[in-house]
């Protein structure tokens, strides 16, 4: 299924979202027909997006040439996705509770299995940083069901922030502070991380659905745990920032638009409930977003912070 959304989608807050997304932008739906689809990546040397269907364990894939396709099946439960800064696709697998890589050839390399010789609990979302660390957060959805993972018992007991050094091989916690770490994003100049807790997922009543902000501090350590936003309706499953600083999160009415000092600036309505997005297209001004059952895309006029290696020396 495919098409442009026909009722208005923006519920504009602040004058300052027209000039993030148009006033006459509509979300197009690209594809169809998941479980619950996550973890989108935007891969530029194939113009494609890779996103996941964790019940059906499968990888998705989508291009404006191709349509939509099944890029990988079994998956090992992917859920999020991003980019190492040689372009290759790094992946949070529930079902093997570990961080991959995907190789150019198909092949996948294991990169974090084990904290402290046990098990991590389900690797759900992940960023890179511009020195080339890899960040994730480790809640337990994958394994609180046979649903989107295999049911176990946590070997860790706390759901972490981690800090992956794929060079020294080393995993380290960075935070223990976030309840139930989901969404992770770096401001542009990468001293902020925004983390979400979503407790409030597997709660009838209470828990947590909001962004937290911590200083990055020696470009390892997170400290001055502040709330950036609470998100209603809905959690922020994932999110993403955007060149100016401003945070696209999901949401359970669409994507929420926030301005670096937490005003929402606005919504970008989906009929769907939103799981998550990433900054595409040649110039990265094209968001797509997953949402329950499918894909969908929206054209704006801000772009996407993109991670650079550092250079030789800084």
């Amino acid at each position: 299924m495919t098409g442009q959304l026909e009722c208005s989608p923006l519920d504009v807050r602040h004058d300052g979202f027209l000039d993030l997304v148009p006033r006459g932008a509509r979300p197009r739906r690209l594809m169809s027909g998941a479980a619950w689809t996550e973890g989108p990546v935007w891969v530029p040397e194939g113009d494609y997006v890779l996103f996941s269907d964790i019940p059906n364990d499968r990888l998705l894939r989508w291009s404006e040439s191709q349509g939509g396709s099944v890029a990988l099946q079994p998956a090992g439960f992917m859920n999020g996705h991003t980019l190492d800064l040689d372009g290759r696709v790094i992946c949070c697998e529930h079902g093997e509770r570990r961080i991959t890589r995907l190789e150019p050839d198909g092949s996948v390399v294991a990169l974090a299995e084990r904290y402290g010789g046990r098990r991590l609990n389900s690797p759900n979302d992940v960023v890179v940083k511009s020195d080339g660390t890899i960040w994730f957060t480790d809640p337990p959805y994958g394994i609180l069901s046979d649903r989107e993972g295999h049911k176990a018992e946590s070997e860790l007991g706390d759901n972490y922030v981690f800090r992956f050094d794929p060079v020294e091989g080393e995993l380290t916690v960075a935070t223990d502070l976030v309840e139930e770490p989901n969404g992770l994003a770096f401001s542009p100049d990468e001293q902020l991380l925004y983390v979400s807790d979503t407790s409030a997922a597997l709660r009838s009543e209470g828990g947590n659905h909001h962004i937290v902000a911590f200083d990055v501090q020696g470009g390892r350590y997170l400290a001055n745990a502040r709330v950036f936003a609470e998100i209603t309706p809905g959690i922020p499953d994932g999110f993403r920032v955007d060149v100016h600083g401003n945070v696209f999160t999901s949401a359970g009415d669409g994507i929420q638009v926030f301005a670096p000092d937490a005003k929402l600036l606005g919504k970008i309505l989906i009929p769907e409930t939103v799981s998550n997005c990433v900054f595409g297209g040649p110039d990265l001004t094209r968001l797509y977003i997953t949402a329950t059952s499918s894909l969908y895309a929206i054209d704006l006029t801000t772009q996407g912070a993109v991670r650079r290696p550092l250079e030789k020396g800084g």
